[in-house]
């Protein structure tokens, strides 16, 4: 009898953990669902927007075209070795308008 008591138990503990599982993954698919519907939403009226706000705002801005003036600080454009490419002094994405070389700029040699 006792057995019989033991394994009613657990089968009863059982259906009760199952039932429970079932219960929480329907909660949870529906929060999800309810996530998804917020991110979306999210996407569409906060951040596409606000990039688009941020692009016009890049486009509409005055940008000052003149070549920042030379200083020869002795701390910066230090070349103790050469670049392993071109020339050798200048670096791989230089630009001959913003970057200058130990000597000054390009355009004022």
């Amino acid at each position: 009898m006792a057995a019989l008591g033991r394994f009613s138990q657990m089968l009863l503990r059982s259906y009760l953990t199952q039932t429970r599982r079932q219960l929480s993954a329907a909660a949870a698919g529906a929060h999800g669902e309810q996530a998804v519907k917020t991110w979306k939403m999210l996407t569409f009226l906060v951040a596409l927007p606000g990039v688009g706000v941020c692009m016009l705002n890049t486009f509409l801005k005055e940008h000052s075209h003149e070549q920042p003036e030379f200083i020869p600080y002795s701390h910066l454009r230090i070349r103790s070795k050469r670049f392993p490419w071109g020339d050798g002094n200048k670096s791989l994405f230089h630009n001959s308008h913003v970057n200058a070389l130990p000597d000054g700029y390009e355009s004022h040699k």
